[in-house]
């Protein structure tokens, strides 16, 4: 059956786009893919009303023709990328009744006479520039294979692989790969298996500094290494913790006897009755400086989505109430605005190629952290906001690569809290968004050094891209799963992150072995590789460890809930991870084999610094000095923090950002409550 390609217009409800002094009117285009030639006209009432901004008002109805007659710059998502508003829509489309079409994706249109905007007007990731033949058909291919890397007949094509591939493999990694392979193995590598295992084995996964051993001044540090101090402070606690790392996040003692709302069947419409359980505590928190570096809103949103899946992820299954954020960056040399602290615009830092500078990442980053909580559905109730650039010394003290903290608690219920182990048979599923070429090696793209290294390509390419609306699918697909009556039929769960499936499934299936099926994987992009497919973060996932009597369970609830689920494997008794791809085992992986590596030794050197005693101006003045503190930063207003974040959905919030009758100073503290029916609980 023929296709057609229609085109619609919408009127941008943010139009003009302002570019500093610019103004650029712009217009939405919908590009829909049917193969019903008069799908406008027979749908165009129920298309007024999902795809307008406003239903309600008759000139922003969809058109069929463009306010712009040239001078037109449009942008839109890759064509080969089938985008999460893709999705999200015919989902939308289907449950009006609105059928024959296969995909919808939406660009903006620029009138404009500059042909050189696109590095500020798109995501050079997930965005290009379209034409007036542009064709979202026929831009499919096979998945691209795997290559061998051939060390055996050279070493040095494991450095060169290192370079190309953007592994950040020190020396030492390097040497022990080559043993692995080419002595223990008696083969050469394929790039997806170097990839996976740089991942795997990065400083962002595996802590190897934290876990490391620590000389300085050529002096072994007592006591062990970091992490070691860290463990013993469990020692002298309270022996409240019921999860310590060795979960997503952590746990203590809760409640025992707890009022909760829970449906009688979460696969379908039911009713809900109050149930009383032990509740216990969760907290997590976990930084995401280097995406949000490279690109604030889609870092910031990311590192929100991380850390809610962390929470839910927790044991067997768990619950988000609020989150905390912060936001560490350098001076923000405002234009026009400059404080007495910052250097003089001629003599402005730079900053590395690849990374943001301050300001942008202030108003971004908050801008990415309070969009997705906002339509996930998890409010901030607290946080914080620090600037600092300065030379000490001679030498540049500042937060180039920024601080984003994204903190979360929640609850989870007692006999949740423990993950059980793999066991052959059991079915490995992954739950969530499509597979996309993004969040490509942000194991190792955060393990670097020093950022703006590498080529910019894979700084950006290692950036992972948000969608709230999936990720709260997914969440209720486990929450579902976690409320249900007769049992959990999820054993076990890890949130998908750096290192992708290559990951996060050796997490799960640890003392056991599986094979996996790349075929079984749901494509949001048809040109994807099978290295991007194995390490790529995607889009919002989970991967689960499902009890097989119980998997038509989860597909209920994930078919009511309209999110993807993918039974991708199956664990087995030997320690091999198999990725099976259209020609062959991709990855081929003996973990026993591979084994535990010995610590790291770090070398570190004291390096004595001249500090100069500080010297307050002679002439400063009680009000000039209060006029600087109060422009500083941390402690200047935090309004544009605090105005566009929910503060207080979900109902369990008893103290929320602001205090007092017109909510305008901060609180010091935010309040929590684990239930709907009770005010008062005793700890």
């Amino acid at each position: 059956m023929e296709n057609f390609h229609l085109k619609f217009f919408a009127d941008n409800p943010k139009s003009p786009k302002k570019l500093g002094d610019l103004e650029i009117p712009t217009e939405f285009c919908y590009h829909i893919i049917t193969n019903q030639i008069d799908f406008y006209e027979v749908n165009k009432e129920k298309l007024d009303v999902l795809l307008s901004h406003s239903p309600f008002q008759k000139d922003s109805a969809i058109r069929k023709t463009s306010k712009f007659s040239k001078n037109v710059i449009e942008i839109g998502p890759r064509v080969a990328v089938k985008t999460a508003m893709c999705s999200n829509i015919l989902s939308a489309f289907e449950t009006a009744g609105i059928k024959n079409i296969s995909r919808i994706e939406r660009s903006i249109r620029y009138e404009t006479t500059k042909n050189d905007l696109f590095e500020l007007l798109a995501d050079k990731m997930t965005e290009q520039i379209y034409d007036e033949n542009v064709n979202f058909e026929n831009n499919y291919k096979e998945i691209e294979n795997f290559y061998e890397i051939d060390i055996l007949s050279d070493k040095s094509a494991l450095e060169k692989a290192n370079l190309e591939l953007g592994l950040a493999l020190d020396n030492s990694d390097i040497e022990f790969y080559y043993d692995y392979f080419a002595n223990k193995l008696g083969r050469n590598p394929t790039d997806v298996e170097l990839f996976d295992l740089a991942q795997s084995d990065s400083e962002h996964s595996r802590h190897w500094f934290f876990r490391g051993n620590l000389k300085i001044d050529g002096k072994l540090v007592e006591g062990g290494s970091l992490m070691s101090k860290i463990r013993k402070t469990l020692d002298t606690s309270n022996k409240n913790s019921l999860i310590a790392f060795h979960d997503n996040s952590s746990s203590i003692k809760g409640f025992e006897n707890v009022s909760r709302l829970r449906p009688n069947n979460p696969t379908t419409a039911s009713s809900f009755d109050i149930h009383n359980s032990p509740s216990n505590l969760i907290y997590s928190a976990e930084t995401h400086n280097f995406p949000t570096g490279v690109c604030p809103f889609q870092g910031a949103t990311t590192g929100t989505g991380g850390r809610i899946r962390d929470i839910h992820s927790t044991g067997r299954g768990a619950y988000e109430i609020a989150a905390s954020v912060g936001y560490s960056f350098g001076n923000l040399n405002i234009p026009g605005w400059l404080m007495e602290w910052e250097d003089e615009i001629e003599k402005r830092e730079s900053y590395p190629k690849s990374l943001s500078e301050p300001l942008k990442i202030a108003i971004e980053a908050s801008n990415g952290a309070s969009d997705y909580g906002n339509k996930f559905g998890e409010p901030v109730i607290c946080g914080f906001a620090r600037s600092f650039g300065q030379r000490i010394g001679g030498e540049r003290i500042e937060y180039v690569k920024p601080i984003m903290f994204s903190g979360g608690i929640g609850s989870i219920d007692d006999d949740e809290i423990e993950k059980k182990k793999c066991e052959p048979g059991m079915i490995v599923a992954k739950i969530g968004g499509p597979v996309y070429r993004i969040g490509v090696g942000g194991g190792a793209a955060s393990s670097v050094d020093i950022q703006g290294k590498r080529e910019d390509f894979l700084d950006f390419a290692a950036v992972q891209r948000g969608d709230a609306e999936m990720e709260q699918k997914m969440h209720r697909i486990v929450r579902g799963c976690a409320e249900r009556n007769e049992g959990n039929p999820l054993l076990s769960i890890h949130d998908q992150g750096a290192g992708g499936n290559g990951n996060v499934i050796k997490e799960l299936v640890e003392g056991c072995g599986v094979i996996v099926d790349s075929s079984e994987f749901i494509l949001g992009d048809s040109s994807i590789s099978l290295r991007e497919l194995w390490t790529a973060e995607y889009q919002e996932n989970d991967a689960a460890l499902i009890d097989p009597q119980l998997i038509d369970i989860v597909q209920k609830i994930a078919k009511r809930e309209k999110c993807h689920i993918s039974l991708v494997g199956k664990v087995i008794e030997d320690q091999i991870i198999q990725l099976k791809g259209p020609q062959g085992n991709a990855v081929n992986l003996d973990t026993k084999q591979l084994g535990e590596r010995e610590k790291k030794t770090f070398e570190l050197e004291t390096r004595a610094k001249k500090l100069v005693p500080l010297e307050i101006p002679k002439n400063l003045k009680l009000l000039d000095a209060l006029n600087r503190v109060l422009r500083l930063p941390s402690v200047a207003s935090k309004r544009y923090l605090t105005c566009k974040v929910d503060r207080s959905v979900t109902g369990l919030i008893a103290q929320q950002q602001c205090v007092g009758p017109l909510h305008t100073p901060l609180a010091d503290v935010g309040i929590v409550a684990l239930s709907h029916f009770e005010k008062v609980r005793d700890f």
